[in-house]
């Protein structure tokens, strides 16, 4: 067995594990990176064995709004970038930091597990194309991406057509000649949509709830980079918001989209300019959820049926961590129960990075998270007084960073977070663990 003891393994080289090693790199903690692809980028490689990116995919927020601060995207990039813009952008990050060297790639990390109590050590097994290894390390941090495991519905009855889910998706000609019916109306079920008006029979889209729609336009400019100058109260942000969307969206109802049942910004808003565009010229149809299934026959709550060729469910991805035993990341309902969405409550020597979402959070929120958790590391290690407050806060009772917030209860908001509250939270752990003195 190899010994590498003093370093951390670093699980994942998406644009969260790539943050991660960034700034290990600058602080000067050794790690050991593994990579299941044989590159950087994450599911933004679309040829990597657990990507679940289609050809036509954005960015749904704007470049500025979601770089890295400290290495921008170049300016003829759009503002809208595609997958392959992104995988050359992480490809390029990687370079100039340095990062690549820190990886072993075609590595699928395969089991962890602790060697024993808090800081003894972990084991951790992995496979690459000359065998099986092992190898203990100082500590586990995980940055394998959370929307890899796809979130398959149960229906009742049979379908005895095409079934797939949106991980399965690639290219827009699947779709071609067939009456094809989208579950699901987040982002990628309603991207998704768009693009099989183009090649399908017909296109419908079945909703179990309502939605709010946001332009990714407004007055010619990225919807993102509108407001944020001004902290508002979140009823005064809600109204404001509410009054700008029904400028520019207006009633999504008279399309047929449901009525959301709960609060704007209490969900993920679903950013799309042209879903309501085409459902407004009767290229694509609004439906509502499924009863039941019969042979191509779908059976809708409301009674009414029709036939189908393909289902394709877009009803997201949940957490998956295979390679370490549930008990070890305190799962609480479905999700980790972890301090900031990062630190063990229990254990400094267990990370989890990247199980975060929040509206406008962007790479530079987590590259924010990571350096909270290296300068964590490190301040531990030089017995640091605000690494020890950390330490004693993340051990008490703490609740997610929601800022009061009640987010719906399902499996896709379970770890998600009020950007104002989170970023504050972590950034003044960062500024205090900087300026403090062992």
């Amino acid at each position: 067995m190899t010994q590498t003891r003093e370093q951390y393994a670093l699980i994942g080289a998406g644009p969260m594990g790539l943050a991660m090693a960034k700034v290990l790199t600058e602080q000067g903690i050794p790690f050991q990176g593994f990579e299941l692809h044989s590159d950087v980028g994450g599911l933004w490689d679309i040829d990597g064995p657990n990507s679940t990116m289609y050809e036509t995919a954005h960015l749904i927020s704007s470049k500025r709004m979601t770089e890295f601060t400290d290495f921008p995207m170049a300016d003829d990039v759009a503002e809208y970038p595609s997958h392959r813009d992104l995988k050359h952008y992480f490809g390029a990050f990687a370079d100039h930091f340095g990062l690549r060297e820190r990886y072993n790639f075609n590595a699928k990390v395969t089991h962890v597990e602790p060697l024993g109590g808090p800081g003894e050590g972990w084991r951790v097994d992995w496979s690459d194309p000359d065998g099986d290894h092992s190898a203990e390390f100082a500590g586990v941090m995980i940055a394998n991406g959370t929307l890899t495991e796809p979130n398959i519905p149960d229906f009742t009855g049979q379908f005895d057509g095409e079934m797939i889910h949106a991980s399965q998706y690639r290219y827009a000609s699947q779709f071609t000649d067939k009456r094809v019916l989208i579950v699901g109306a987040g982002n990628s079920g309603c991207d998704i949509a768009v693009d099989a008006i183009h090649h399908a029979k017909l296109c419908d889209l079945s909703m179990r709830r309502g939605y709010y729609f946001v332009p990714k336009y407004v007055f010619g400019k990225p919807a993102d980079t509108m407001g944020g100058l001004i902290k508002l109260p979140m009823w005064l942000k809600r109204r404001i918001d509410g009054m700008i969307l029904k400028w520019f969206v207006g009633e999504p109802q008279k399309y047929g989209f449901p009525k959301p049942d709960y609060q704007l910004y209490e969900s993920h808003p679903v950013v799309n300019s042209l879903v309501l565009y085409h459902a407004g010229h009767g290229d694509l149809r609004i439906q509502p959820d499924i009863e039941r299934l019969d042979g191509k026959t779908v059976h809708f709550r409301d009674g009414s049926v029709q036939n189908y060729d393909m289902i394709l469910t877009a009803t997201g991805y949940k957490l998956h961590y295979p390679f370490i035993d549930r008990d070890l990341l305190n799962w609480q309902g479905d999700a980790p129960h972890l301090y900031l969405n990062a630190i063990h409550p229990a254990r400094d020597d267990l990370f989890v990075l990247g199980m975060i979402e929040a509206s406008g959070l962007g790479w530079q929120g987590r590259h924010e998270q990571a350096e909270m958790v290296a300068r964590y590391i490190k301040g531990l290690s030089n017995n640091c007084p605000v690494a020890a407050e950390l330490k004693a806060e993340k051990s008490a009772e703490f609740q997610r960073a929601t800022g009061g917030m009640q987010y719906l209860k399902l499996a896709r908001m379970a770890y998600y977070v009020d950007k104002a509250t989170y970023r504050g939270a972590v950034t003044g752990w960062i500024k205090r663990l900087t300026q403090a003195k062992s």
